[in-house]
C-alpha cells in the first residue's frame, strides 16, 4: 500500500469513483492531463460515494450554507485525489501541489469564497502534509456552475518521474 493510500485509509477516507455521466453525455477533455512533470487537473465536483454528484445544489450563502460548501469543497478533493490517482497509478508519485482554482456559485452579497475553498485546502494538507500540500490558491465567486453546482475546484500538482522513466 502507498504511503498516501495508507494515510487515507487511516482518515478513513474513501475515493469515489469517477463521475457518473448521465447516458450519451461525453466529455471533449481528460480529468487529468500529465504534461512532462506536471498533472493538471480539470474542473471537478464533489461526489458520492458512488459517483454520482453530491448536493446541496445552489448558490453558496441563498440554498447553500457556508458550513455545506465547505464539506461540498471537501467532497471535491476526494473526487480530484480519485481522478489523480486512476491516471498516476499512485498519489505517491505528487511531488508538491501546487495551484489550486476554487469558484464558488455565490449568492449576490456572499463573499466567503476563500472560507468555503477552505474545505479543500484542508484536506490536502491533511493528507499530504504542508511541505507535499502546501499550495498557491485562488477563490472566486461565480454567478452559476455546471449542474447548478455550489462549488468546483481545478488543480495542478508536480509529479515525481514514474518509476523506470
Amino acid at each position: 500500500m502507498s504511503t498516501i493510500d495508507a494515510r487515507l485509509a487511516a482518515l478513513g477516507l474513501v475515493l469515489p469513483p469517477a463521475l457518473a455521466l448521465p447516458p450519451g453525455m461525453v466529455l471533449p477533455f481528460p480529468w487529468v492531463r500529465v504534461v512532462g512533470s506536471r498533472a493538471l487537473v480539470s474542473g471537478h465536483a464533489p461526489l458520492n460515494p458512488d459517483g454520482s454528484l453530491a448536493g446541496p445544489f445552489g448558490k453558496v450563502g441563498q440554498d447553500v450554507t457556508l458550513e455545506q460548501a465547505q464539506a461540498s469543497a471537501r467532497l471535491v478533493g476526494l473526487a480530484i485525489l480519485g481522478s489523480l490517482r486512476r491516471e498516476l497509478g499512485s498519489l505517491d508519485r505528487i511531488a508538491a501541489w501546487t495551484r489550486v482554482f476554487g469558484m464558488v456559485s455565490s449568492a449576490p452579497g456572499f463573499g466567503q469564497q476563500p472560507a468555503v475553498i477552505n474545505g479543500f485546502s484542508e484536506l490536502i494538507l491533511e493528507v499530504f502534509g504542508a511541505t507535499v500540500g502546501a499550495h498557491a490558491r485562488s477563490a472566486v465567486g461565480m454567478a452559476e456552475l455546471p449542474f447548478n453546482l455550489p462549488v468546483e475546484i481545478e488543480a495542478e500538482v508536480e509529479l515525481y518521474p514514474a518509476a523506470g522513466t
